[in-house]
């Protein structure tokens, strides 16, 4: 199927469900649509208002995109410095923007209550914002350069890890003034993410290598190399023991993080996806029960595959620029997926 023009799809504009054709010229409206109960003789597998769902408003490039923890809002991030809140069902309304950058939106988490949302900037700061009313509640400024990641706890005290181009990694607890601890590292870190149990974090960026540091110790435990070029995102398993990483080297690798697993950690390596003169850091995700994963791709495709097989399972067009994050729905088939092109789709897998 060419690219320059798609079937007929669903989605939502000026609150009016509509049946739209997709091509290189816009998107043009052209029937009215009650909700249908099946697409082409499909039934529907998800409670999203159509099968593909187009969120538009923001005004720039869209880093990171995550579900809150259930599943009823979608939250964004964009160069255009803003934080959308999106209802994920219903006609997709952005009804909260969260304002207070001074640069673009690199990535962003909710905590496991769904009560905070933590972003990270190139304004050199770490905030962490009240989902239900909008509000900042706290800004963590120590970092000396562009902060590309951050990470919460899951489980346990409000910790989270942040990344920037300043060499460093630091630690923070939301109840504390300053940060608990940093570590120095030779290279800008572009990924991290938390272990599970909060006693170690993951550490990744252009030396190629995930670092993992024990905060006990408060040094690097392990290394373990593999990727040929800069890791652009880290995402640990739903049951905490595999860490996913997307690399510029166009792999996504699954790594056993199990206190006792062989030296060569490195489990299963999936290609498809691209990476490309950009240089976006484009991150990656598990599904809820770990059996799909997702990545980022400079191809415009949001790709997917099968975990335990490595079998590419969906390569979905739609989007006009690069594909720089995806989510998974925690209880429902769907992805969510943010782009360069400013928009985010939600769309509907089969189950």
């Amino acid at each position: 199927m060419s690219d320059n023009k798609r079937p007929l799809d669903d989605s939502v504009a000026g609150g009016e469900l509509v049946k739209r054709q997709r091509t290189d010229e816009g998107t043009v409206a052209v029937a009215d649509q009650q909700k249908p109960t099946a697409v082409n003789g499909v039934e529907r597998t998800s409670g999203l208002l159509a099968p593909t769902m187009l969120l538009t408003g923001h005004g720039g490039e869209v880093f990171t995109v995550k579900f809150s923890p259930d599943g009823q809002t979608v939250a964004s991030g964009s160069h255009d410095k803003h934080v959308f809140l999106w209802n994920t069902f219903g006609e997709c309304n952005n009804y909260m923007i969260l304002k207070g950058h001074k640069n673009a939106v690199l990535e962003l988490h909710w905590t496991t209550d769904g009560e905070r949302i933590l972003t990270a900037s190139p304004d050199k700061s770490v905030r962490a914002w009240d989902a239900q009313t909008g509000a900042q509640v706290k800004k963590m400024a120590e970092h000396g350069a562009f902060v590309n990641s951050c990470c919460p706890l899951r489980k346990g005290p409000p910790l989270l890890v942040s990344g920037a181009d300043d060499c460093s990694s630091k630690v923070w607890d939301l109840r504390s003034k300053r940060s608990v601890q940093t570590f120095s590292e030779n290279y800008q870190v572009v990924a991290v993410a938390f272990a599970a149990a909060g006693d170690q974090v993951y550490t990744a960026g252009i030396e190629n290598v995930i670092s993992v540091w024990d905060l006990r110790k408060g040094q690097v435990s392990m290394t373990m190399p593999g990727h040929a070029d800069t890791i652009t995102g880290l995402s640990l398993s739903p049951d905490g023991n595999h860490l996913l990483s997307n690399s510029m080297d166009n792999t996504l690798r699954v790594w056993d993080m199990r206190p006792y697993a062989p030296a060569d950690r490195c489990m299963k390596i999936f290609s498809g996806h691209t990476h490309s003169y950009e240089r976006n850091l484009l991150k990656c995700a598990w599904s809820a029960d770990g059996s799909q994963v997702t990545a980022g791709s400079a191809d415009r495709m949001v790709n997917i595959w099968e975990t335990a097989s490595r079998k590419l399972l969906y390569k979905l067009p739609g989007h006009l620029g690069s594909v720089n994050d995806a989510a998974f729905h925690p209880t429902e088939p769907i992805i969510a997926s943010a782009s360069s092109d400013r928009n985010l789709y939600l769309g509907e897998l089969a189950t």
